[in-house]
């Protein structure tokens, strides 16, 4: 005897980390990187990625990229936080290692 009921398998999509990493620039400063796929945008953005990019000197995150939920793409830049022009997440790094090199320029860090 059949019913005519169908069994669904709903398997749960998690988030993909696709980048953890840790780069020292010198004995006072580095950079964490860490990027992941989810599977439905982050409210406030239009991407399936999550990130947080921060470079800290001197123990202090004086550079940061991130998409927490509600506010979207952005970054804090020397206390200020300005809208993030998200394209891709290689984009995301060059832009982000850019943004070091500039901020190492402007305040004599080598």
């Amino acid at each position: 005897m059949t019913t005519g009921t169908r069994a669904v398998i709903v398997e749960a999509v998690k988030a993909r980390e696709l980048l953890r990493q840790r780069l020292v620039y010198s004995e006072s400063s580095f950079a964490e990187l860490v990027l992941w796929q989810v599977p439905e945008p982050v409210p406030g953005s239009s991407h399936r990625y999550k990130y947080r990019l921060a470079y800290v000197v001197d123990g202090q995150c004086v550079l940061r990229f991130d998409n927490e939920a509600g506010k979207g793409d952005h970054k804090h830049v020397a206390g200020t936080e300005a809208m993030y022009a998200f394209s891709t997440p290689e984009g995301l790094v060059s832009d982000f290692q850019r943004e070091i090199a500039r901020w190492n320029r402007e305040n004599h860090r080598s």
